[in-house]
């Protein structure tokens, strides 16, 4: 007795009959076509067996109906591109919808490599110094005057050199007498602390933190023996050979206010005309 060899689905008898395998399991082919088979994206039909089945993100075309939808060409074995998950080929999608070249003005192709810059595109060798018309690729550059630099190009033709390092300077920077300075090369004479964005004052042609030049050459308080800058407009009391400040300059008694008085003096002691009565 011969075995039976019958399709899993309907058990009907494949003996003589065309079928195919499905996880080794044996279907005729119109139960196959009902479980498997898929119904095409553009003529809405099944895609038989024995038609070619093209697929893309779980959509499914017959090879004939597999074609670009703005100008009806075969997509079978070529370039292609979607636009709302519908096919397109390159030369369709790239005038509808792909970016232009800043420089040569010409379409950036899909899927090629394309360099973006405050809402303009280039293509990859286009996207060049505009010195030495190398493309930039990865590498940094700066912007001037709508062109594009490489850095060792911007530094050769633009950029200051630092007073004092003599190196470029790329960002920022401080003028200083009309001089350029690095941020971190503008920095005080005394204590080398950064004056960049700090008040400071100078002699000499020398920059000084007002804490250094009060310590090294404003006058002393008579009284508190601390230095008196006389910077931003702070008033101070100076008398013969010495100096106050408007708060220290009080009676050596009774610690009156001084300022705008008269008052006596004994000695290195000031006082009030009432304490200088005693005397």
């Amino acid at each position: 007795m011969v075995e039976r060899y019958d399709c899993s689905e309907c058990q009907e008898s494949l003996y003589g009959q065309k079928y195919l395998l499905k996880e080794n399991l044996p279907y005729c082919i119109k139960c196959y076509e009902k479980l498997f088979s898929s119904n095409c994206e553009l003529c809405k039909k099944l895609i038989s067996c024995t038609s070619k089945d093209l697929s893309y993100k779980n959509r499914h075309w017959h090879g004939e109906c597999f074609l670009c939808i703005k100008c009806n060409r075969s997509l079978v074995d070529r370039p292609f591109a979607t636009k709302d998950d519908l096919p397109m080929c390159t030369d369709c999608y790239s005038n509808e919808y792909s970016a232009k070249c800043h420089a040569c003005l010409k379409t950036i192709m899909p899927g090629s490599k394309k360099m973006e810059h405050k809402g303009k595109s280039w293509h990859d060798n286009c996207f060049s110094c505009n010195r030495c018309q190398q493309p930039i690729g990865t590498r940094s550059f700066i912007q001037k005057d709508a062109n594009h630099y490489c850095l060792p190009c911007y530094e050769k033709q633009f950029a200051l050199k630092c007073v004092h390092c003599k190196l470029p300077i790329i960002n920022g920077g401080v003028n200083y007498r009309d001089q350029p300075w690095h941020k971190e090369c503008f920095l005080c004479i005394g204590c080398k602390q950064p004056l960049a964005g700090q008040r400071f004052t100078s002699r000499d042609d020398y920059a000084y933190c007002l804490a250094c030049f009060c310590n090294l050459f404003a006058k002393k308080c008579a009284f508190c023996t601390t230095p008196i800058s006389g910077l931003g407009g702070s008033k101070y009391i100076s008398f013969e050979h010495r100096q106050w400040h408007n708060e220290c300059f009080n009676c050596k008694k009774c610690c009156v206010s001084l300022v705008g008085r008269g008052f006596l003096t004994s000695d290195d002691d000031i006082l009030c005309p009432d304490c200088g009565k005693d005397m």
